[in-house]
């Protein structure tokens, strides 16, 4: 197993470098390829995020989507996780992963990192980025081309947890164009048949009638909240039955007092009730 990017750039040097180029030049595609390293292993090589208002984004963006396709076993979400596209890339070390990425049509598992060679060539569908002071830039511009022009990624968002900026892209022709938002402020994403919206200051995702996705403790609350509104109900229903129980039991109490009134006044007439 590979334990950190140096090992595999080491490896990957020597093989690409002009001195073996010439030794391997006539080995078959096979044999070059029984050479290289498993690099599925590659750890990640990230940052910390900027703040906890980023880290607590991120948990936000993962958590709410993760329950919501809790049934689906195709997609992978990588946070704050390295996308390796190139063993040169690897050999410099001159990118850093997306804060947010989502793949579909692929195996829902543990990855370190995600390695598009060791992914049959998958790049992610979707990436949204979380700008701070530092990387804002770069997000807007640098990055921005690359998700574009060598990714080829659908969808571009990005946003400020603490600015509120917020904007989203869509692939055409290797560029990105906006993304028009609508009424409320929300861009549409056709990868994730979801909206993405402000909401209290957070970065949420949206069904398409406009519901709110929950997160994890959301989802909690909410059913629980159901549950006690349902006990309430069935409290409501209860006493509602022991009411009407009760009156039913002073109807029949008033009729065989009637009854009996009624048997008392025709013996009092000298009519036989027999």
């Amino acid at each position: 197993m590979i334990k950190s990017v140096e090992s595999v750039t080491q490896v990957a040097g020597a093989v690409y470098n002009s001195e073996v180029k010439s030794v391997t030049a006539a080995i078959t595609a096979q044999e070059l390829d029984a050479q290289m390293p498993d690099a599925s292993q590659l750890l990640s090589d990230e940052p910390e995020m900027e703040s906890s208002l980023h880290y607590f984004q991120l948990m936000l963006l993962v958590a709410c989507l993760e329950l919501a396709w809790q049934d689906r076993q195709d997609f992978f979400i990588g946070a704050n996780l390295t996308v390796y596209f190139s063993r040169q890339q690897l050999k410099n070390r001159e990118f850093r992963g997306p804060d947010f990425f989502l793949v579909k049509n692929t195996e829902r598992r543990h990855r370190n990192s995600w390695v598009v060679w060791e992914e049959d060539g998958k790049y992610p569908d979707l990436i949204i980025e979380l700008l701070s002071p530092s990387t804002a830039s770069v997000d807007r511009n640098l990055k921005r081309r690359l998700y574009a022009e060598r990714f080829h990624t659908p969808e571009y968002f990005y946003f400020s947890p603490e600015t509120g900026e917020f904007a989203g892209f869509r692939l055409q022709l290797d560029q990105y164009a906006p993304i028009e938002a609508n009424e409320r402020g929300w861009l549409w994403s056709e990868v994730l048949g979801l909206f993405l919206g402000i909401r209290d200051q957070q970065l949420r995702y949206f069904s398409i009638e406009g519901s709110l996705l929950p997160t994890p403790q959301e989802a909690i609350q909410t059913e629980v909240a159901k549950g006690l509104a349902e006990v309430k109900r069935e409290r409501r229903r209860a006493a509602e039955a022991e009411r009407e129980a009760k009156q039913e039991r002073r109807r029949a109490a008033e009729a065989e007092l009637a009854l009996k009134a009624l048997q008392a006044k025709l013996r009092s007439l000298g009519i036989s009730l027999d």
